[in-house]
């Protein structure tokens, strides 16, 4: 089997960046349009988890536009100079977000305030269940062609969004059908966890290694150099 370079030449980096700035208007947008409408809905339901739900989409959106202040810049050795400071914007959104569902998990677990039922509230959630995977994907599927990354890990805050709208979904349906208000909260919890793993992963810049240079040969054992910091090995596009 024909092995593929994991550098991308100077035209086809050119496409990917503008895909990851296409990618990025798309998120910023739809992020905008669903931090409005679970604020409000949050607010006039008293759900807190509707409210986390719109304040993730508002972390979101620092991250995304992280990502596009990098590819905002038209020379490859400027982006790169940008992803680190673009990472820890990204890390900490992370930080903040499972910051927020930690406490507000545990207030309504201990009682403090019963929220309402909410319609719009549902037919959001599911609407970001359906449409977040797919924008992650192809966020990922980029960032790991580009070797960038600040755009894997925008990807990762994305897909995060869509398990939080998966525990939100739950959560509003359980509340509306059964009355379990316990079950939001400690699904949200799950989610604050793997928003600190992230978060810990995109600080250290794990989740992507730029092609800095072609994969060493094998020994005569058979065996290949030790892999890089990023865990993946020299001169991969991504881990």
């Amino acid at each position: 089997m024909a092995a593929t370079s994991l550098d991308p030449g100077p035209a086809r980096r050119e496409v990917l960046t503008r895909r990851i700035r296409l990618l990025v208007a798309a998120t910023l947008t739809y992020n905008a349009v669903e931090a409005a409408v679970a604020l409000t809905a949050g607010s006039m339901a008293s759900s807190t988890a509707l409210i986390g739900f719109g304040l993730d989409s508002v972390i979101e959106v620092s991250s995304a536009a992280a990502v596009a202040w990098q590819f905002s810049a038209r020379d490859h050795a400027a982006r790169e100079a940008r992803e680190r400071r673009a990472l820890r914007v990204i890390a900490l959104s992370f930080f903040a977000l499972a910051l927020y569902v930690t406490v507000d998990s545990l207030r309504a677990l201990t009682g403090s305030g019963e929220a309402g039922h909410s319609i719009p509230g549902i037919v959001l959630a599911a609407l970001s269940l359906a449409v977040m995977p797919f924008l992650s994907a192809a966020q990922r599927r980029t960032g790991r062609e580009l070797g960038s990354a600040t755009a894997v890990a925008d990807s990762k805050q994305t897909l995060l969004c869509t398990y939080l709208s998966a525990v939100v979904l739950l959560g509003l349906l359980a509340n509306w059908l059964l009355r379990w208000s316990w079950a939001d909260p400690v699904a949200a919890l799950t989610v604050a966890a793997l928003a600190v793993k992230e978060g810990r992963d995109a600080w250290q810049g794990k989740g992507c290694c730029a092609p800095a240079a072609p994969a060493a040969a094998p020994d005569a054992a058979g065996r290949h150099p030790a892999p890089d910091t990023c865990g993946c090995g020299p001169g991969c596009a991504c881990c």
